[in-house]
């Protein structure tokens, strides 16, 4: 436990904000630190085929450690953290043995609250990781490294645990939807993987969202305000009725399970023209069209008052369920594995998404596994370090029952 600890709060230290702002691969220096630190951790842990290659894609193998035919299978996470706080100078508070009790985070006055975060409640005597109260934690998706890279020192100290061929890959850029775009399937050459960048322990999942983003535009016409009577037309006003419109029971925030949404991001622009951003979101294909339609049906209205209108609509990824549904043991080995570690399997869907719903779609089926972490993209967010050893425990137990099946 004290060396996963000290890999996790070493992790966190590197600034792997991503910025979807950026064209760049990754989109931020900081990814390729801390990829480099990596890559010089997996060569000391004598791995092989450790590359890195310039977009910040790196990928290790740690050889079958036997001479039986064992399919190879991948665990991988991402470096980045997510653009929605701060990821600069993050300094993680270490609690043991956690009470249950409000836990006062730095001394800006945040502070986490059980009433508020009731799952707290159930983590006492746990030693409680939290941020400071001024930045993310990292969790998302350092964890996932330091328990990958554990369960294969693990493997490593452990010579009577058969397994075959275990790839290693983590990613640059997850957060803001590009994580799988450049990644090699053929150098990583494993027939199913994981990600390991699930939230509260027991997470199982191969089902989520299919994503898409949209954009509406909408021209007004800007008058001096002093002379604007009966001419000017606000674009913003616009957009803002145009909001109203939009189903306030289908927000992220009055959503759950297998239930869909529009999520408003942020709106900008002036008195000439104005644009609203909306992420888009629903388990089923046929869902998405329809929420399309939605909104090109308001668009189409505000068309017809005089008001020049568009939509810009951008599919993202896919639910991944197609894909892996039709290879029942991938997702049955996680949930023996998880079993045999004390854990109780929690299957559901992904309210959002991960760099396996993208490769699955390229043809590496890869559901997603837990962390033990929660609160994810924000100041409030937690892991204990029991919950990361039960995810380490996992991992190799996965690799055992891989090698048992054969």
């Amino acid at each position: 436990m004290n060396r996963l600890l000290d890999r996790f709060l070493r992790y966190v230290t590197f600034d792997t904000q991503s910025n979807a702002s950026s064209s760049n691969c990754p989109s931020t220096p900081g990814q390729l630190t801390l990829a480099r630190a990596l890559y010089e951790e997996l060569k000391a842990m004598g791995l092989s085929d450790v590359h890195l290659d310039k977009h910040g894609y790196l990928m290790a193998t740690l050889p079958a450690n036997t001479d039986r035919l064992i399919p190879a299978i991948g665990f991988i996470a991402h470096m980045d953290t997510a653009p929605d706080a701060s990821g600069q100078d993050v300094r993680p508070q270490v609690i043991p043995d956690y009470d249950g009790q409000i836990v006062a985070l730095g001394a800006e006055g945040e502070q986490l609250n059980p009433e508020q975060y009731p799952a707290l409640k159930t983590l006492v005597g746990q030693t409680l990781i939290t941020t400071d109260g001024r930045t993310l934690l990292g969790a998302d998706n350092k964890a996932g490294i330091a328990e990958i890279l554990t369960a294969i020192a693990t493997l490593q100290d452990c010579p009577e645990i058969e397994h075959g061929p275990i790839r290693i890959g983590f990613t640059p850029d997850e957060e803001i939807g590009r994580g799988a775009d450049r990644f090699d399937l053929l150098r990583f050459d494993a027939e199913w993987a994981y990600t390991v960048d699930g939230g509260p322990v027991g997470e199982l999942e191969f089902e989520n969202f299919n994503a898409a983003s949209a954009r509406i535009v909408i021209s007004g016409n800007s008058v001096h305000p002093g002379s604007a009577k009966g001419k000017l037309v606000n674009a913003l006003t616009l957009a803002t009725r145009f909001h109203a419109e939009m189903p306030t029971d289908q927000t992220p925030e009055t959503t759950e399970g297998y239930e869909g949404f529009f999520h408003l991001t942020g709106i900008q622009g002036g008195t000439a023209e104005a644009s609203l951003n909306y992420i888009v979101r629903d388990f089923e294909q046929e869902g998405l069209a329809a929420r399309q339609q939605w909104l090109e049906t308001l668009v189409a209205r505000v068309n017809a008052q005089g008001h020049p209108c568009r939509l810009e609509w951008e599919e993202g990824y896919q639910n991944m369920k197609a894909k892996v549904a039709p290879h029942p043991h991938i997702i049955e080995l996680a949930r023996q594995a998880m079993i045999d570690c004390d854990v109780q399997p929690i299957i559901k869907p992904i309210r959002g998404g991960t760099d396996g719903a993208v490769l699955s779609h390229k043809g590496l089926p890869c559901p997603n596994i837990f962390t033990g972490g929660d609160n994810f993209h924000g100041k409030h967010e937690y892991i204990t370090l029991e919950g990361m050893e039960k995810a380490v425990k996992v991992i190799v137990r996965l690799c055992q029952l891989t090698a048992q099946r054969g």
